[in-house]
């Protein structure tokens, strides 16, 4: 969980470092990590427990991506001291937070597995 908290704070950084549209002021970004990353499972288990009986591991990511813009559109018409404008914008956004998050989740399930076989789980 912290990881994939983590992944989303770096990805919001990221975005507003590198994209001209998209600013955050740094009050926003954790109101704005905790309600993205609740928004995003909230939408990913809808997405996968209603939509989708059987996903494959494309339409997982591709879920994932979905996900990420909705819970991104948002929080950006919630969280007031975080602006993003235009639909290019959005998608770079997407990808870098999608990105990031993915990162963090990996680096999670590696301090996970290697934490197991440390204690020989």
């Amino acid at each position: 969980m912290a990881t994939s908290l983590a992944g989303i704070a770096v990805g919001i950084i990221v975005s507003a470092s590198v994209l001209d549209d998209f600013s955050i002021d740094a009050g926003a970004l954790v109101v704005a990590t905790l309600l993205f990353w609740i928004v995003h499972i909230a939408v990913q288990f809808l997405a996968l427990r209603v939509l989708v009986r059987q996903p494959s591991v494309a339409l997982a990511g591709l879920l994932a991506l979905a996900s990420t813009i909705v819970a991104l559109i948002i929080v950006n018409a919630i969280v007031s001291g975080m602006r993003v404008h235009g639909i290019s914008t959005y998608v770079l956004a997407t990808l870098i937070i999608w990105l990031a998050t993915a990162g963090g989740d990996l680096v999670g399930h590696r301090m996970i597995r290697a934490r197991r076989q440390e204690h020989g789980d």
